[in-house]
């Protein structure tokens, strides 16, 4: 089940961002460990009291110029209110109630969502004092917060917590692989999903960021249900126009956890971008399966080492993801489209495959004495090693000291891992645990 999702919501610079990356943890918020894939972003995932939520900043929202609301700044604020399971009303402690928070109040009052106001840069006994004044929002009780020093915080994701819907109990799986149709605007999602249900399901279009929703459809083949679950175009955070596409990223993001397996298209015309490989990461932090399928394939003109050209250059933009399959489609044409849906089923098979320990162990082992780690005059031992579970293939490595592994060693016995067992298509998560030698 897809987490549920808190918007912070508020005029601009009454500290929403500061307060984002505190509730989140700053480095989850930008930083990831693999090469290429570090960025800003509007979203990130908090946790707290044992639940997880998608925390969701939705920049400012506040009188622009003379003219008042913009018009996308409005339906930014619409948009948010709409996907939002709970709604965070951030206003300034230190400088009291304002006519534009006011205004902000009535918009989110008619939502009937859950709402909590979060009376933020109450770091002064005065602005602790004045947070009282924003009763007369009509929004309840005001939570005074630090969001720069991590005061008041905790009764905010207290509040947040009791306020979520509740987990929703299990049901019985009803298809055998969810894929989620994924990347930047234009490059032929929606087209794919047609040709993958041979009829007009979605609407299909030239101009980019046609699709607002993610759109599920499910298809029987082979006496199998599959999920296809089209999506809208991402972009890069400094390249989403404000309003309604700011807020499909979201969807996409959303629809990428409810996914097994992510189908990343790619535009054969326009070649790799950094907001193709920004897509990728979101995939692979989410842990999901990657396909990735170049489209457009019929439009390129062609020499005898024009796949051979275009796989270099994928593979060579995608270099944290080398074990990701890649295929070169015609959307329009259906070239090749038959084994995107093969290729997810290959994926989805991988991801949910276990090894045996035994000879788990003797790859690793063979790794490590193969290739030595010592830091600081200290070996790397591994003493054992076991799966500890699917979807991602997970594996528990027992050592010495865990602080001794890097991340390029951790790349290493990946790849061995991989040489030995395949998981083509899905990424591997390695943990390392302390243990003493008996």
């Amino acid at each position: 089940m897809p987490r549920p999702v808190v918007a912070l919501v508020g005029r601009p610079n009454v500290g929403k961002s500061t307060l984002f990356n505190r509730l989140i943890g700053e480095h989850r918020a930008v930083v990831h460990e693999a090469p290429g894939t570090t960025r800003d972003r509007l979203y990130g995932i908090a946790e707290w009291g044992g639940r997880e939520f998608t925390l969701v900043d939705t920049g400012g929202i506040g009188p622009q110029g003379l003219g008042g609301y913009a018009a996308e700044v409005l339906a930014q604020a619409q948009e948010a209110v709409r996907q939002a399971d709970v709604i965070v009303f951030v206003v300034d402690a230190q400088a009291g109630p304002v006519a534009a928070d006011q205004e902000v109040a009535d918009l989110l009052r008619r939502a009937r969502k859950p709402l909590l106001l979060a009376a933020n840069k109450a770091e002064g006994k005065r602005a602790l004092l004045a947070a009282p004044e924003f009763y007369a929002l009509g929004m309840g009780d005001p939570i005074p917060v630090s969001a720069l020093h991590g005061t008041g915080t905790g009764d905010l994701l207290d509040g947040i917590v009791d306020a979520l819907p509740p987990i929703p109990e299990e049901a019985e799986a009803e298809v055998a692989v969810a894929v989620a149709i994924v990347g930047r605007p234009n490059v032929g999602k929606s087209s794919l999903l047609n040709a993958l249900l041979g009829q007009e399901r979605a609407i299909v279009s030239d101009i980019p960021g046609t699709t607002r929703d993610a759109v599920d459809t499910l298809l029987e083949r082979d006496d199998e249900r599959i999920l296809l679950i089209d999506t809208a175009g991402i972009r890069r955070r400094g390249r989403i126009e404000p309003g309604v596409e700011r807020f499909s990223v979201l969807r996409a993001v959303r629809a990428i956890e409810r996914a097994d397996v992510a189908v990343l298209v790619l535009d054969a015309t326009a070649g790799m971008t950094a907001q193709d490989t920004h897509v990728a990461s979101f995939v692979q932090e989410a842990e999901k399966g990657l396909v990735l399928v170049v489209n457009k394939w019929d439009l390129v003109a062609k020499t005898s080492r024009t796949m051979a050209e275009h796989t270099e250059q994928v593979r060579r933009a995608f270099n944290f993801a080398p074990w990701a399959p890649l295929l070169f489609i015609s959307a329009r044409t259906g070239q090749r489209v038959e084994r995107v849906l093969e290729t997810v089923r290959v994926v989805q098979a991988e991801r949910q495959k276990r090894v045996p320990t035994s000879r788990l162990n003797e790859v690793v082992r063979e790794a490590v004495l193969e290739h030595r780690l010592t830091e600081r005059g200290r070996a790397l031992k591994v003493y054992y090693s076991t799966q500890g579970g699917v979807e991602p293939p997970t594996f528990v490595l027992f050592v010495n000291d865990p602080k001794l592994v890097h991340f390029s060693y951790q790349r290493y016995l990946e790849n061995r891992i991989r040489a030995a067992f395949g998981f083509e298509g899905t990424p591997l998560k390695l943990v390392f645990r302390g243990h003493r030698e008996e």
